[in-house]
């Protein structure tokens, strides 16, 4: 356990899990959704649902969506900023079913028309995982630097992603893949130990089949954007 596991994060808010960790949550919604954020539907599911007003759950997860960071004194004003900005936030409270309980799922558009929904925890301790993209069952902690690779299943794809990224000498930490069906879209997260280079980025977006490559920086516990 480290000394940060026992004091939690450097944060506004009450609580590490329903503030800090909400702004994770945001921060990192905005970062697999690219950047800016136009519309945010937010479901909140369990604890979240109902302590939001009161923890300031609500107000995390825009601050996070605006790309503020645990730390970030604005934080009690994004709501503000938000409308200031553009961005247009509604909060619902549902049963999201086998869910943890401080769990928020995120239907975002961007300024440009994309289109995204995230689902995510905050699990303690400021600490987040991501479980949902889109259709697609997933398990991201944002600790590290990463690509989204969303491709038609196909043999071939995986290894070829791998290989571009050896190629540049880019380690990969880990990596999960998950599909609706054989030869169906399919999803892949790829954590890398260092960013990996824009020459692979693009090669990757060029091989056949693949869709869309996001690329994610780590979403550290006391850094936004």
């Amino acid at each position: 356990m480290s000394v940060f596991d026992i004091i939690g994060p450097i944060m506004i808010g009450p609580s590490s899990s329903h503030t800090a960790g909400a702004v994770r949550l945001g921060l990192a919604a905005r970062a697999i959704i690219g950047g800016q954020v136009s519309r945010a539907d937010i479901t909140l599911h369990g604890s979240f649902a109902e302590t939001y007003h009161g923890h300031g759950t609500d107000i995390a997860l825009v601050a996070g969506l605006l790309g503020m960071s645990p730390d970030d004194e604005r934080i009690p004003n994004a709501m503000q900023i938000a409308q200031e900005q553009g961005l247009r936030v509604g909060f619902h409270r549902a049963d999201l079913g086998d869910a943890h309980p401080n769990s928020a799922q995120m239907e975002l558009v961007s300024p440009d028309g994309v289109k995204r929904s995230i689902r995510g925890a905050s699990v303690g301790g400021g600490s987040i995982l991501i479980t949902k993209i889109d259709q697609f069952t997933v398990d991201f902690t944002g600790e590290n630097h990463a690509l989204v690779v969303s491709y038609k299943d196909q043999p071939g794809i995986i290894a070829k992603i791998t290989s571009l990224l050896a190629a540049e000498n880019v380690n990969i930490a880990a990596m999960r893949v998950s599909r609706e069906a054989k030869h169906s879209k399919a999803l892949a997260i790829v954590e890398l130990d260092q960013p990996a280079p824009e020459k692979s980025i693009t090669r990757i977006s060029q091989v056949p089949s693949v869709d869309t490559v996001m690329v994610l920086p780590p979403i550290s516990l006391e850094e936004g954007e």
